[in-house]
């Protein structure tokens, strides 16, 4: 076999670089450790932690404030393709996941030990383009998920704010470089396993403002000012498959993450078998939060439920359904953790950026490398806190970006990379199952670009930049 050559069956300890074509080190040496010369692996993804550390970071990618829109991809579907869809994606994930865990594992066997998503995608499907798409699509992803989280927390002081003072001067922007400021100390954090306790707090704080909305909508449902139960679909035919396809959407949306290969690569080596229990641990926290927020939404408000549970309880016209402490409680979580995920989803800049700047020969902490990491990465803040303020609509770009990224990165390329790096029987059911997903989610993927487009187009209207209301960005925020 030509050395210089990705090996689909593992031999080669080599990975084709797309810009030369010749042949560079993988992510990692033989004995497991990060390679010497790549900061990016030794400072940012150093592989120290536990399988519950690794859990904790699935949760903090998976389960945000994005559970709050479950009764609404419930609303277009009803109640029992609705629940089943939603327990067929959680399945499917779980099912990619643990999937994209084993190459990860083959490979590691192997003696190439990946810990980016980037260079998984490279050396298993053997071509330039893969890489350059992988980095692109996740880069994307990675960005808007941190601009919308700052955008989110902003928005989140702003309701804040203008409840403890109705007449007050602060603007959206101010609050927006309120969280960026916070957000740029806490990213002075040296690596992605340094967040461990911080995606724990994460995983609490899920518990909690689900609970506490959930609780409210249960409330709200049996109160007397509860609206008229109504479990009705569209009635024409175009519009209930409109809304099905929107739903199904936002469910792959919701379950996605973009980052698994990294968040595996802070497992201490061997990572083989530590993720299915990270997986378990992080899907036991799904399992409870996405079904209490949808069932409780959507069975408290019918197909009148807004694009999130917040919404409903607080409606334009009419006392508010839920008590003042109860709803300031829960934005306030939702605003703490908002800034646990905005944390994870940058490790990946922040790898790129030390990968290219920092001196893996140097102490992280030297003088040569911590002036360019406090420097780059209070760069990167501000330019999403800038992106953010300028574009309050936001959430309808991310909309697009979601159904353009998620879908491939965590449905489409775990059960591809399968097939090719497992070999699998092509008649066997594995590989059947894993083309019918690659065909299914290719087209939900299509279709979710259409969707969220429509939608940024009839929204277009309404942008104004720098405006001091945000746009539906629950909606589509993963």
């Amino acid at each position: 076999m030509d050395p210089n050559m990705a090996g689909h069956t593992g031999a080669s300890p080599f990975l084709v670089s797309p810009a030369t074509g010749r042949a560079m080190t993988p992510s990692a040496s033989y004995d497991g450790k990060p390679a010497a010369a790549d900061a990016g692996a030794e400072f940012v993804l150093e592989s120290k932690g536990t399988w519950w550390h690794a859990g904790f970071h699935l949760t903090t990618a998976m389960v945000g404030p994005t559970v709050l829109t479950l009764p609404y991809a419930l609303r277009g579907m009803g109640w029992a393709l609705g629940l089943a869809a939603l327990t067929a994606v959680a399945a499917v994930t779980f099912y990619t996941y643990y999937l994209m865990s084993r190459v990860l594992d083959h490979c590691e066997a192997a003696g190439r030990r990946h810990i980016r998503f980037r260079e998984l995608a490279a050396d298993v499907l053997g071509s330039g383009w893969v890489f350059y798409a992988v980095v692109t699509v996740q880069t994307a992803i990675n960005a808007g998920i941190t601009i919308g989280s700052i955008l989110i927390a902003g928005n989140c002081l702003q309701i804040m704010y203008e409840s403890l003072a109705p007449d007050g001067t602060l603007k959206l922007y101010h609050f927006i470089i309120i969280v960026a400021v916070v957000l740029s100390l806490f990213s002075q954090m040296p690596s992605f396993h340094s967040l461990r306790y911080i995606n724990l707090g994460s995983l609490v704080l899920a518990f909690g403002y689900t609970i506490l909305v959930s609780g409210a909508c249960i409330r709200a449902g049996m109160s007397s000012n509860a609206p008229v139960k109504d479990y009705s679909l569209s009635p024409s035919k175009s519009g209930k498959m409109y809304d099905a396809f929107l739903s199904i959407s936002i469910l792959a949306t919701v379950f996605g993450n973009g980052i698994l290969p990294e968040i595996q690569a802070t497992l201490a080596p061997p990572a083989a078998g530590k993720m299915v229990k990270a997986l378990v641990l992080c899907y036991t926290v799904v399992f409870f939060t996405f079904y209490l927020a949808a069932i409780s939404g959507y069975w408290a408000f019918g197909n009148t439920v807004q694009s999130n549970a917040l919404q409903s309880l607080m409606p334009d016209s009419g006392p508010s359904l839920a008590p003042t402490w109860l709803l300031g409680l829960a934005v306030v979580l939702v605003l703490l953790q908002l800034l646990a995920i905005a944390l994870v989803y940058s490790q990946v800049a922040y790898e790129i950026m030390e990968k290219g700047s920092a001196d893996a020969g140097r102490g992280r902490f030297s003088w040569r490398n911590l002036a360019p990491r406090v420097a780059l990465r209070t760069l990167y803040v501000a330019a999403c806190a800038f992106v953010a303020a300028a574009l309050p609509f936001f959430g309808d770009i991310v909309g697009v970006v979601g159904a353009l990224g998620f879908i491939p990165l965590d449905f489409v390329l775990p059960v591809v990379m399968y097939n090719m790096a497992l070999a699998p029987p092509r008649r066997s059911a594995v590989y059947v199952i894993n083309v019918a997903i690659m065909a299914l989610f290719t087209g939900v993927g299509i279709i979710g670009a259409i969707a969220s487009v429509r939608k940024l187009v009839l929204d277009a209207g309404q942008f104004k930049l720098f405006s001091d209301h945000v746009g539906n960005i629950f909606l589509q925020l993963g």
